[in-house]
């Protein structure tokens, strides 16, 4: 497994409280993205490195970079269609290129102006942002926000292939640390090492609502 891991209660100990923050694990080369699929979908992906065959160009597809974020939607990969969990290498430059494109999917005052402003920014955009509450390893609500961006459209298919660098199988790890979860033993809980992500745009920073320390 390519990705890089720490325990859980040293994490919890460094990760800022509440506030917007994209939690992900990232270099100057890629961001970690997480997707849960059918074995149809996840095994293909695994075997072809792209995403193809039974995946659907026509849909919005989700991608979560915060590891918890996607254990709480996808029951730790014990929910039926979400078996095959996925770590998706991304081009930096592609995830920095949907944070620019995103419209929030509900509308926001402060950016937008007015709903008939946001409705036209909706219809004209082919990436959605969403800020949800992150969620601890059994699934409760935190204060802190995690983000979450659907790509449709003419995105979807480059995402399905050009921006991806390598797409790794991750679901024994996930079913192996689940079990520290279900017996209550978070001190030997291990996930993917995790930070807070700043865009290089500060204008997009803004538009997430994310602070930067000067």
């Amino acid at each position: 497994m390519k990705l890089k891991t720490k325990l859980y209660t040293e994490q919890l100990q460094e990760w800022p409280e509440s506030g917007h923050h994209i939690m992900a694990q990232f270099n100057e080369e890629k961001v970690i993205v997480y997707q849960s699929y059918r074995p149809e979908i996840g095994n293909f992906a695994v075997e072809n490195q792209f995403f193809g065959g039974a995946f659907s160009l026509n849909r919005m597809t989700w991608i979560k970079p915060n590891f918890l974020w996607m254990m709480y939607r996808n029951g730790w990969g014990k929910k039926v269609g979400q078996e095959i969990v996925l770590a998706v290498h991304l081009k930096r430059e592609s995830f920095e290129h949907y944070l620019a494109e995103a419209v929030y999917s509900n509308y926001q005052e402060d950016i937008y102006k007015t709903k008939e402003n946001w409705q036209e920014a909706v219809k004209n955009s082919s990436v959605r942002l969403q800020w949800d509450p992150d969620h601890d390893p059994y699934g409760n609500k935190l204060e802190r926000r995690a983000i979450q961006l659907g790509i449709r459209n003419k995105e979807i298919a480059s995402y399905a292939k050009e921006s991806i660098l390598e797409i790794e199988d991750i679901s024994e790890f996930v079913r192996a640390q689940q079990v520290h979860v279900k017996n209550n033993h978070l001190n030997k809980l291990v996930i993917p090492l995790e930070k807070p992500f700043i865009s290089m745009d500060k204008k997009v920073n803004n538009k997430l609502k994310i602070k930067v320390e000067e």
